[in-house]
């Protein structure tokens, strides 16, 4: 080990765009909808193209920072470079949490669709998972993009499949559209669906080790596109086929499946959900021990987590704890909130992401600042329509982590 050693440059354009859409084609194209659906009814899609405009200018801010500052951390230390070391914090503390937290939600889904019912199985199974994942992630990010790879295009020619499939058929059970939702519904339906949309983070973390700045903010972008469109076809022909019954599904794909009389295409779509749960919690142990990394080198986590392995080159201190808090988490609490939860300490993450791309200069803007001004507005909206208790448990984890800081770093 090596305290505080850079990370190898190893990826290329291809690889970070792996990176960012096994962590977009996860749990959330698989559950999100049912939650959403429950909050925004007939406006699902309006709610959709909320939190996809609100991720669209928190990915130009993300692009637009870390070509600028091409090192690990993401807006832990873009905060600290143009805001100062409080804002970095509160966003690297903000992602930690919230992203631990969807480590937990994408195992257990994994799990779900796996054991659908057995619960013992279930924890044991994402348990397993975990720490699976959290080895082959301490062979280093070549090996982790390998298995990204695999994952991605699983996943990918599943939803395909899917769309093929269940949009050209006609549901042969009856169901009532969609009830009509107030605005307050239809904005905490964007809210949750914006969990599904923050995995273009997980490029911005790795910016260490990306060959060339530049293909950061490319990558981003090629990414994001790929899963708002996969999004939206899929939120198009999931309301169309379900109607109603799409807010009480556990598995919307699966019920869809079912809905059209293809009960036979039911494996694929689980194997379709499992790969793409692995492979978001594959690219969130990657992301959550790079922030944890930036964290330790500045001293606002143990400095342990800043030390690197000399073979593998990865953070593999701060991988493991990660690994050993996650295993805990699916082993022993309830994950029902965890969508929420992640979605705050996200959030946080991101307004401080736009409010760093709004006071960068002008030779580093690549985007107007508009967006900034966009971004920011977002997410401050969305946090505040969050269900309740996700909001006070991620307001009390967050000043905890405040208030901890500024303990330590009395005189």
């Amino acid at each position: 080990m090596t305290a505080s050693a850079p990370l190898a440059r190893r990826l290329g354009t291809a690889d970070a765009v792996v990176v960012g859409l096994s962590a977009m084609l996860g749990a959330g194209v698989f559950s999100a909808y049912a939650p959403a659906a429950a909050s925004a009814g007939s406006l699902l899609l309006v709610a959709l193209a909320i939190a996809a405009f609100v991720a669209f200018c928190n990915a130009v801010a993300s692009a637009q920072l870390a070509a600028a500052y091409p090192s690990s951390g993401g807006t832990y230390l873009f905060g600290r470079e143009v805001l100062g070391p409080w804002w970095g914090f509160v966003a690297g503390w903000g992602f930690v949490i919230g992203k631990t937290a969807s480590c937990a939600a994408m195992a257990m889904t994994f799990a779900y669709y796996l054991f659908p019912d057995t619960s013992v199985l279930q924890r044991l199974s994402a348990a397993v998972a975990v720490v699976a994942l959290t080895a082959l992630n301490l062979r280093g990010i070549t090996r982790t993009v390998v298995a990204a790879k695999v994952l991605v295009t699983i996943t990918v020619l599943v939803l395909v499949f899917f769309v093929v499939l269940v949009g050209t058929r006609e549901s042969v059970v009856p169901n009532a559209a969609l009830a009509s939702a107030e605005p307050y519904g239809v904005l905490q339906a964007a809210g949750l669906l914006f969990f599904a949309f923050a995995g273009y983070a997980r490029i911005a973390t790795l910016a260490e080790e990306v060959r060339r700045p530049e293909m950061i903010g490319r990558a981003i972008l090629i990414a994001f596109s790929v899963a708002v469109t996969l999004y939206a076809v899929i939120g198009v022909v999931s309301v169309k086929v379900l109607g109603s019954s799409l807010a009480a599904a556990d598995a919307p794909l699966m019920s869809a499946v079912d809905a059209v009389g293809a009960s036979w295409a039911g494996p694929i779509v689980r194997c379709g959900a499992v790969a793409a749960s692995l492979g978001a919690l594959l690219a969130l142990i990657a992301g959550v021990s790079r922030t944890m990394l930036a964290m330790a080198r500045e001293r606002d986590l143990p400095s342990p987590f800043a030390t690197v392995d000399e073979r593998h080159q990865v953070p593999a201190a701060a991988q493991i704890a990660v690994g050993v808090v996650v295993v805990l988490l699916v082993l022993l609490a309830d994950l029902r909130g965890a969508i929420g939860f992640s979605s705050f300490g996200v959030l946080t993450y991101y307004f401080v992401t736009n409010a760093s791309a709004f006071r960068q200069p002008c030779g580093q803007r690549r985007w107007p600042r508009a967006f900034n001004i966009l971004g920011m507005a977002g997410c401050a909206v969305l946090v505040a329509t969050l269900p309740w208790q996700a909001v006070a448990l991620g307001a009390l984890v967050l000043a905890g982590g405040v208030l901890g800081r500024a303990a330590l770093r009395r005189p």
